[in-house]
C-alpha cells in the first residue's frame, strides 16, 4: 500500500505519513507516476514526524484540459494572513479541534456512497480524517496543510500527507473522485480559491466527480454573523499601518494587499511585532469601523471577510507550547470568564453563485449539481 501511495504523487510535498490499509485492494496505479525515479520528498515511513529532504518548492503542473496557467508569485506563495489566521491557528487547536469533528454530513456520505468500487478518492483538506476510509470500497489519499492534524489521520491508518490545496502533489488524472469540505473560505484571495478549484480538477481522471462545499453569507442562524469579526479594507491599513482605522474601500475585491512571504527564500514583508500591533484591539476597531463604513453606504457590497472565533479550553491549551507563543505574540487571547484561549480563524464566506463564477470560463469542468446544505454552498463538477 505504501508503494501504491508513493506512485499516486508526482510533485514534492512537505512531509508524507502513510499507512497501510489492510482493507483496500490493492491497485495497480504505475501509471500514475510522471517519472519512473522516486519523488523527493516521499518518504516511505509511517513515522509521522520525518522531515521532507525536498530542497524547492515544487512547481506547478499543466492541466488536464491542455491548458497551462502561468499563476504569478501572489497566487503560489501563502499570504501572512493564511499563515498566521489558518495555519498556525489549527496546529494549535487540532487536537480540540479533532475532537469537534466527528459527525459525516449527510450530503458527503451521499457523494461518497455513489462512487463504484475500487474509485480512488482525493480529500483535499482533509482534517482529522473523518470522511477519509467513509465508503470501505473506496481506496483513499487525503492531505491537510496542517501537520498535527496529519498526524492525527495517520493516527488512525489512514494514507495522508502534509500539501496545501493550490498546489497538490499530485500527478494529474489520479483519481476517480475529489473532496474539498470546508477549505476553500479560508483561502483568501481570488485567484488562490480558483487556483484550488482548479487543482481539484487537474488531479481527477476525464469523468471524474470533484465536491466542494464552503461556509454560506446566508447562514441559517443569522446570529452567528453577529458573533464574527468583520474585516474592512481588506486590512490594507490594520496590517500595513497600524496607527490608521480601517475603512472600507468599494473598489478592492480581494484580500491582495495582505503581505506575503516568499517561501524560497524565507524572506517575511511583515514582522510579529507589527502583526501584534495590528492585532491588539482589533475586534472592537474592525466592528466599529465596518458598523460605520455600512451606514455611509447602505449599497455597499456584501460582508465577506470575517474573523471566526475558536475557543480553546484552557486544559487543552496547556497541553503544549503553541497556545503560549500564540499570545506572547498577539495571535491569540484569553477569555478568563469563559475559560479559554482565543483564536481567530480566517474565513471568506461565499455567497450565492460566487462558487459557479469561479468555476465559469473552465473549459475542462462542468457543474453538475449545485446545493445549499447546512448554512454551506457546494457544488458537483464532472471533468470534461
Amino acid at each position: 500500500m505504501i508503494q501504491i501511495f508513493s506512485r499516486i504523487a508526482a510533485r514534492t510535498p512537505r512531509q508524507a505519513i502513510s499507512a497501510s490499509n489492510h482493507h483496500i485492494p490493492t491497485l495497480h496505479l504505475s501509471e500514475f507516476s510522471r517519472c519512473n525515479q522516486p519523488h523527493q520528498g516521499i518518504h516511505n515511513t509511517i513515522n509521522p514526524m520525518t522531515p521532507s529532504n525536498a530542497t524547492s518548492e515544487a512547481q506547478p503542473a499543466p492541466l488536464a484540459g491542455g491548458s497551462n496557467h502561468n499563476y504569478p508569485p501572489s497566487v503560489q506563495a501563502t499570504p501572512d494572513i493564511e499563515k498566521k489566521y489558518v495555519h498556525r491557528v489549527y496546529d494549535a487547536i487540532a487536537p480540540h479541534f479533532s475532537a469537534t469533528r466527528f459527525a459525516k454530513w449527510p450530503k458527503v456520505a451521499g457523494f461518497l456512497d455513489s462512487l463504484k468500487p475500487g474509485s480512488v478518492v482525493l480529500d483535499a483538506g482533509c482534517g482529522n480524517g473523518k470522511y477519509l476510509g467513509f465508503n470501505p470500497g473506496c481506496f483513499y489519499v487525503g492531505c491537510d496543510i496542517s501537520p498535527p492534524l496529519v498526524e492525527i489521520c495517520a493516527g488512525r491508518g489512514h494514507e495522508v500527507f502534509v500539501a496545501d490545496a493550490v498546489n497538490m502533489p499530485y500527478r494529474e488524472n489520479v483519481g476517480d473522485a475529489a473532496i474539498s469540505i470546508a477549505v476553500l473560505h479560508h483561502l483568501s484571495t481570488e485567484e488562490r480559491r480558483r487556483k484550488a478549484i482548479e487543482e481539484l480538477v487537474r488531479v481527477v481522471k476525464r469523468g471524474g466527480l470533484v465536491l466542494i462545499t464552503v461556509w454560506a453569507v446566508e447562514q441559517e442562524d443569522k446570529s452567528l454573523l453577529n458573533k464574527w469579526t468583520p474585516l474592512c479594507d481588506k486590512y490594507n491599513e490594520e496590517w500595513v499601518d497600524p496607527s490608521s482605522p480601517p475603512v472600507r474601500s468599494k473598489s478592492s475585491s480581494v484580500l491582495d494587499s495582505i503581505g506575503e512571504t516568499d517561501e524560497d527564500t524565507g524572506g517575511a514583508k511583515q514582522t510579529d511585532d507589527q502583526l501584534k500591533s495590528s492585532y491588539d484591539g482589533l475586534e472592537d476597531k474592525t466592528a466599529a469601523a465596518c458598523s460605520d463604513s455600512l451606514s455611509m453606504d447602505e449599497h455597499d457590497k456584501t460582508q465577506q471577510e470575517y474573523f471566526v472565533p475558536w475557543h480553546l479550553p484552557f486544559h487543552r491549551a496547556e497541553i503544549g507550547g503553541a497556545s503560549a507563543a500564540a499570545l506572547q505574540n498577539g495571535l491569540a487571547k484569553k477569555d478568563e470568564k469563559k475559560g479559554t484561549v482565543v483564536y481567530n480563524r480566517y474565513y471568506h464566506i461565499f455567497v450565492e453563485g460566487e462558487l459557479q463564477r469561479l468555476v465559469a470560463g473552465m473549459k475542462n469542468a462542468a457543474i453538475v449539481d449545485q446545493f445549499y446544505d447546512k448554512s454551506n454552498w457546494c457544488i458537483v463538477l464532472e471533468k470534461l
